[in-house]
């Protein structure tokens, strides 16, 4: 008796274990979408030329898609962090061809 109530209490454990690694891994990916590194908190900066008139932004996190699997398929994107030198690989749904 006692050890199917261990079972199941280990069972549940590494089922709430899983969802939150997928749940942490999905707002570091929404934090690296939004400019900001997860790790050092570094976000763009935007300088303003009073002269020009004029608003530049300065991005800290660089994109690049590694691999592109067809229209309807996943994008790899690597994220890469200036300021920390944070490289983290995630993967999203195709948004089409882009024809």
């Amino acid at each position: 008796m006692y050890t199917i109530v261990s079972l199941l209490i280990i069972l549940l454990l590494v089922i709430f274990l899983t969802l939150l690694y997928f749940k942490s891994k999905k707002t570091r990916q929404a934090d690296f979408d939004n400019g900001i590194c997860p790790q050092c908190g570094a976000s763009s900066k935007s300088f303003f030329d009073p002269e020009t008139k004029q608003e530049f932004y300065v991005d800290v996190i660089k994109q690049r898609v590694v691999k592109k699997h067809g229209c309807s398929g996943i994008v790899e994107i690597e994220y890469r962090c200036n300021s920390c030198d944070l490289k983290e690989i995630h993967t999203s749904v195709g948004q089409g061809c882009q024809l």
